[in-house]
């Protein structure tokens, strides 16, 4: 069966469920007109083999939205899925730009991220994300603290550790990705808990590489770990390691690129306290990397909240706030995964609450869902029939594409 045979099949079948959406989410869309009008052509328009481009109108509880949707069969071996990001943790680019660089045929923005620091005169907005991140099976950075992070309110039993991914299996998941690591030094194993995220926990030592980039760190010693707003840590110090040793130390967190093989050590409060025992010439080892709660490991993966586990939206979903909406489904015990975009133009940018986003992936046939940063940020690219780079299929809400930190991109060859 061709994949869009698969896709139109599917339709007929989300066609049906559609007009059930409310109760799909349960007592969650007591009172709101079910999600159910759908128009628009059954079988959309395949990007590439594999690859599917759809849109169509849902009524929800706000009213008319637009949605676009990218399904992808990972059991074609010419697909994959991963990360689009600008090269860099700390840094920022349109989608479009980060696919068209990365020869991705389609992509949506990711993860929520760093995007203002008005609770912190003079400290820069880094642009990291909130999450973890990998790419082409590199870790590239750890989750900021949960009371650090940027978004909605996260569903009960969710934390900024909550990644969808791609495992070594090929199929897509949704998992947690702890950061472990240590700093050893004389003997001595110090706990590393940060890898180039903008924000530390209190009395902790984080790490940063050079695919940070070169934004400030002055950010990861700000806020606490309950609080995003509160005052920056004056109690701080930082370390610079090349080749194993110490080579400089500081009392505040600098900036700059940092050079391929050295590795800067940021403290905060009980954090610096340790570092600045450390001595030029000492020798220093750091190791890290991200566990799954699985123990799988992961090819890609970015960060976000889970919205579905199992078939069945999670308790706690916002019914009230509908928006714009960034969110990407799993289906066929991960072979398939929906890649969904609500709207950002005028007639439709009412959009859905987070209880309507998962009702509408499961109507779609997934069994997970998972919700990502929204609003200016919602952006879904593809490629058009003959053409060489993306182009933006829905109507951002800002007029124009925001520049975001990453995204879910797809490849094929």
């Amino acid at each position: 069966m061709t994949p869009s045979h698969s896709w139109s099949r599917t339709r007929r079948e989300t066609l049906t469920l559609l007009t059930a959406l409310g109760t799909l989410a349960g007592a969650a869309l007591t009172g709101a007109a079910p999600a159910g009008a759908a128009t628009g052509t059954r079988t959309g328009t395949a990007i590439s083999s594999g690859v599917v481009y759809r849109q169509y109108d849902l009524t929800a509880g706000a009213g008319v939205t637009r949605v676009h949707v990218l399904a992808v069969d990972l059991t074609d071996t010419r697909v994959r899925l991963g990360l689009l990001y600008p090269g860099k943790v700390a840094s920022r680019a349109p989608l479009s730009r980060q696919a068209t660089a990365q020869k991705a045929v389609a992509g949506i923005n990711g993860d929520f991220f760093n995007i203002t620091e008005a609770q912190h005169p003079g400290v820069v907005a880094t642009g990291a994300s909130v999450g973890p991140a990998i790419a082409n099976g590199k870790v590239l950075k750890a989750a900021v603290p949960t009371g650090q992070r940027f978004g909605p309110q996260l569903p009960p039993g969710t934390d900024t550790d909550d990644v969808l991914g791609v495992s070594g299996d090929g199929r897509a998941r949704l998992d947690s990705l702890a950061l472990t690591g240590t700093v050893t030094t004389l003997g001595r194993r110090l706990p590393l808990r940060g890898l180039n995220q903008y924000a530390l926990a209190e009395n902790s030592i984080g790490a940063y590489t050079s695919d940070w980039g070169g934004v400030s760190r002055a950010r990861a010693t700000c806020g606490t770990d309950t609080d995003r707003a509160a005052p920056c840590a004056t109690r701080t110090y930082e370390v610079t390691v090349k080749r194993g040793r110490v080579v400089s130390g500081s009392a505040g967190p600098g900036s700059g690129p940092i050079a391929a093989g050295v590795t800067v050590l940021v403290g905060r409060e009980a954090g610096a306290q340790r570092l600045r025992t450390l001595v030029e010439g000492q020798r220093v080892s750091v190791r890290y990397d991200l566990t799954a709660a699985s123990r799988r490991a992961y090819r890609f993966a970015l960060g976000g909240y889970p919205v579905l586990t199992g078939g069945k939206p999670l308790p706690g979903l916002d019914t009230r706030t509908s928006a714009v909406r960034t969110a990407a489904g799993i289906a066929n015990g991960g072979q398939r995964v929906l890649l969904f975009a609500v709207d950002g133009a005028p007639a439709y940018r009412r959009g859905l609450t987070i209880a309507e986003v998962a009702a509408a992936l499961k109507s779609l046939g997934a069994t997970e869902g998972f919700s990502l940063d929204g609003g200016g940020s919602s952006t879904l690219v593809a490629r058009g029939p003959g053409a060489a780079r993306v182009s933006v299929r829905n109507h951002p809400s800002d007029g124009t594409e925001r520049a975001v930190p990453n995204g879910i991109g797809v490849f094929t060859r």
